[in-house]
């Protein structure tokens, strides 16, 4: 597995990248099969140390997990113990998923933007319909099943996911509700609807 161990305008010993290395090596070992890369980022921001960790599985699927504390190596634990929560929830379907598929998930180019929210929440009418955008990045979307979808949602902690439906190629969305609950837009299925 690769890794790319960096830090925010914090250096980064060779003593905590040992650590990171020995810990996720032990946490993909275990749950995820045949990890890719892993990306761990440190921060700081006054008193706390933040830690955020990507990991990208053979499969295509992404998992992710972010976590704070005062002391560098506590915020790095907790973000493990964050992404094994995700894995060991998962495990079964992970195993199942690397064998039922021969190829890893196809993923297609998309435009991401990133809109300014308005100055006032309060404010009634904007003055204008147009939105700034502040960046705009290439992102991917993946062709997954729906329970697959769900299931990269919840190991990358997203509140959102697009995909594309490998049931009919339309473009999909999985949510996390108020309620707890996960909702699927799938316009397809209106489609497919005949009109009374």
């Amino acid at each position: 597995m690769r890794y790319q161990i960096s830090g925010k305008q914090i250096d980064i010993g060779d003593a905590l990248q040992t650590h990171v290395q020995t810990e996720l090596a032990e946490v993909m070992g275990k749950y995820a099969g045949r990890p890719t890369d892993a990306h761990v980022t440190f921060s700081r921001n006054a008193h706390e140390y933040a830690c955020e960790a990507i990991v990208h599985l053979s499969t295509g699927l992404t998992t992710q997990a972010r976590a704070h504390d005062h002391e560098i190596y506590a915020a790095f634990d907790k973000c493990s113990e964050k992404l094994e929560t995700q894995l060991r929830r998962y495990k079964r379907r992970l195993k199942d998923h690397h064998r039922e598929r021969s190829q890893p998930v196809e993923l297609s180019e998309a435009s991401s933007y990133i809109l300014a929210a308005s100055e006032d929440a309060h404010e009634s009418e904007p003055e204008t319909l147009q939105p700034i955008i502040v960046a705009e990045m290439q992102t991917k979307i993946p062709s997954l099943s729906v329970g697959e979808a769900v299931m990269q949602m919840e190991l990358a902690g997203a509140p959102v996911l697009v995909f594309r439906n490998e049931g009919h190629s339309g473009v999909n969305v999985v949510y996390r509700r108020e309620d707890g609950n996960i909702g699927w837009i799938d316009p397809s299925a209106l489609e497919e609807t005949p009109s009374a």
